[in-house]
């Protein structure tokens, strides 16, 4: 039997507990991108570093690195110490490393500082994962899910305008929005509980995961496996949106910064809306509906000549990624034991800065041999056929149930 937290009947977005979570999952998008625009200025500043050159460039991926390795750790944590200290910890380790660079003496140690900010991201987003489903379920845990990519992007896109300005002024001061996380403590530090222990809850029947729960791993590493590939695929935009821009002769930083914005709006935008797709299709039809948004946009990336092509192209991609994105936490939390939250949420949580980490590691190589075109074309092809094994495994489901 599956133990939730449940309080009175409220919609989900006004429950503490809900904004609590949602502000932690605001800072995962800070973490990574809010020094961007600081990374020219960076360079500068420390240009007596013979290396200073690729070291700045390494500021951004740094954190995902440390994610990647230490999220499963802080996963078995998570069930073993519980989820309100890893999360209350995880934050208070966010300021402190995220603000380090303000006042750390060169580009090594700054680059130490960020590495030590994706241990608390790990710790971070796999607390928060493992207690959207203790707290919340059925309908409750869609809408929370979906609520949790809008503020990964809308809060993303904040941080980085915020930074942009800042950046005008100091290429240190970006490091300071990373102590805007200390305002969100005392709100975690009142709401935020351990649900009961699970040993004692429902006696030793917990020892042992129920029928519904005994090939949670196999589906979980399947499960994992999709959303490390779909992370690789969108972080092309990101990673190569600017290069692609310069070559067809936009201002590519101007042009790059307009481009991710729609998307992150678009993105924000679509996963307010991912409760209603899914009680109306259901999960098959979620992924058919997510990868086929995003196989046109590349499709539509590919062949644009104009501005708004280009705009239309990264609005389908950021609709697509927010729209199967919040499918891989709610069909986790279902899969997952209530006594191995954590360890799935922290598993989950490095497939999806794996997937980042290796994007640019696959597609500079498919760029540099062959160009953007079979990049992109082939991107689209590889999703319009995820998205036609979504329609068959909808189908061949509703076969079934009949």
């Amino acid at each position: 039997m599956e133990t939730v937290l449940t309080t009175r009947q409220i919609p989900v977005w006004q429950d503490r507990r809900a904004v609590a979570l949602l502000m932690a999952a605001s800072l995962t998008t800070m973490a990574n991108a809010t020094i961007a625009p600081a990374l020219p200025g960076l360079e500068r500043l420390f240009a007596g570093d013979p290396n200073a050159a690729l070291l700045t460039r390494l500021l951004v991926p740094a954190p995902s690195l440390s994610v990647a390795i230490f999220a499963p750790l802080a996963g078995i944590a998570a069930d073993r110490i519980g989820r309100r200290k890893l999360l209350l910890f995880g934050v208070i380790l966010f300021v402190l490393s995220g603000c380090a660079g303000l006042i750390l003496p060169d580009l090594p140690t700054i680059f130490a500082s960020r590495l030590v900010l994706g241990v608390a991201v790990a710790l971070i987003m796999t607390a928060q994962t493992a207690l959207i489903g203790d707290y919340f379920s059925g309908d409750d845990r869609n809408a929370l899910t979906g609520l949790q990519i809008s503020a990964r992007n809308l809060g993303g896109l904040v941080f980085i305008l915020t930074a942009g300005w800042a950046a005008t002024l100091s290429p240190r001061l970006p490091f300071a929005i990373y102590g805007l996380a200390a305002a969100f403590l005392p709100l975690m530090w009142l709401v935020i509980v351990d649900p009961p222990r699970l040993s004692q809850v429902g006696g030793a029947k917990l020892a042992l995961p129920s029928e519904e729960h005994r090939n949670w791993l196999l589906a979980l590493a399947l499960l994992v496996l999709l959303q490390g590939a779909t992370n690789m695929i969108f972080f092309i935009m990101p990673t190569q949106l600017s290069f692609f821009l310069d070559a067809r002769g936009y201002d590519s930083a101007i042009m790059t910064g307009a481009a991710l914005g729609v998307l992150m709006l678009s993105g924000g935008g679509f996963a307010l809306l991912y409760p209603r797709f899914q009680r109306a299709v259901g999960y098959a039809g979620i992924f058919a509906l997510g990868y086929g948004a995003m196989a046109l946009g590349f499709l539509i990336l590919l062949l644009a000549s104009t501005t708004a092509a280009i705009f239309a192209a990264v609005a389908a991609i950021g609709a697509g990624y927010a729209v199967v994105s919040p499918s891989f936490v709610a069909l986790a939390l279902n899969l997952a034991p209530p006594q191995k939250r954590g360890l799935a949420g922290g598993i989950l949580t490095a497939s999806i800065f794996i997937g980042q980490f290796c994007s640019p590691l696959t597609s500079t190589p498919l760029i540099a041999g062959y160009g953007y075109v079979p990049l992109f074309g082939g991107t689209a092809a590889l999703l319009a056929i995820m998205t036609m094994i979504a329609v068959l495994a909808g189908g061949a489901n509703r076969l079934r149930k009949r």
